[in-house]
């Protein structure tokens, strides 16, 4: 996701809900930026995850989990109207920052963020790759986009784009 290229006063901002009420905020607050018509100043509501791994019945599986349980991430241009709005959510308890003046991620903790680099292993368009689990285990192929915010790539494998997550490619 470009950053550097956004609208004036685009930014992301850390929004707290009330726990377990992350996914009900992003689909309450997605709802009224449809039927408000909001889309010129809340652009995207993304719950960050992170893939862990379980063992269920001895086998090993992939699971997304919250990676911040509690929080909510907003790129948005904040003005009066934006800001009530997402403040008065519901689910929502406040933006981090002071009660009127939310603070917005640096560009380069929304790209961290949002990439799914929290400790893992970037990929970027062009990588070539080996798939480590799912139905095409063992293949290889060539990303061609990324979608961050999803932390999931769609890799060409056998001449065909395969939509897959993060966590089950390695860089060859």
């Amino acid at each position: 996701m470009e950053l550097s290229s956004r609208d004036a006063g685009r930014r992301w901002y850390v929004i707290h809900t009330y726990s377990g009420y992350e996914n009900k905020v992003k689909v309450n607050l997605e709802k009224k930026i449809e039927s408000q018509n909001l889309q010129d100043k809340i652009f995207n509501v993304v719950i960050p995850l992170e893939n862990d791994v379980e063992e269920v019945d001895g086998k090993e599986r992939v699971v997304k989990r919250k990676l911040f349980p509690g929080y909510v991430l907003v790129d948005m241009i904040v003005d009066n109207y934006s800001w009530y709005i997402v403040r008065n959510t519901e689910g929502v308890t406040g933006f981090v920052g002071t009660e009127k003046d939310p603070i917005p991620l640096s560009d380069e903790e929304a790209q961290k963020i949002l990439s799914g680099t929290m400790g893992e292993v970037a990929f970027a368009v062009g990588d070539r790759v080996t798939v480590t689990d799912d139905w095409f285990e063992g293949k290889s192929g060539v990303i061609v986009e990324i979608n961050a915010a999803e932390a999931r790539a769609k890799v060409e494998i056998d001449g065909k784009p395969v939509d897959l997550e993060f966590a089950l490619l390695t860089k060859e």
